[in-house]
């Protein structure tokens, strides 16, 4: 089992270099990575969003009393806001570990994954 799991870490983890790769090339596509931990019921979640041409952008946000999920709902919203603030930007990679989390944003009958 655990040579089938590491094969299939191994394949999705060349896709997403090859997404990004292929992405931050693009003037009109941003990216942004997200993550959570949530230590003591503070959730630190961290942001980094990357455009074409421009340094990384890396926000932090600290909620209190919050899931992981509105955590991590919050740090792609502003990510968002952020890429949204460029003109030229037609695509937004979003990349999280918690898929669940992107489903709450996006209709999978719109979006497929």
């Amino acid at each position: 089992m655990s040579v089938t799991k590491e094969k299939n870490d191994k394949y999705h983890t060349h896709q997403l270099d090859e997404i990004v790769l292929e992405s931050s090339s693009s003037p009109f596509t941003t990216i942004i990575a997200s993550d959570v931990s949530i230590k003591n019921n503070v959730a630190t979640s961290i942001s980094y969003t990357h455009m074409y041409n421009r340094p990384i952008i890396k926000t932090i946000y600290y909620a209190v009393h919050v899931t992981s999920t509105k955590a991590e709902l919050l740090a792609i919203k502003y990510g968002i806001n952020q890429a949204s603030n460029f003109n030229n930007i037609s695509k937004i990679i979003v990349v999280t570990d918690s898929i669940h989390v992107v489903r709450k944003i996006f209709k999978p009958s719109v979006h497929p994954y």
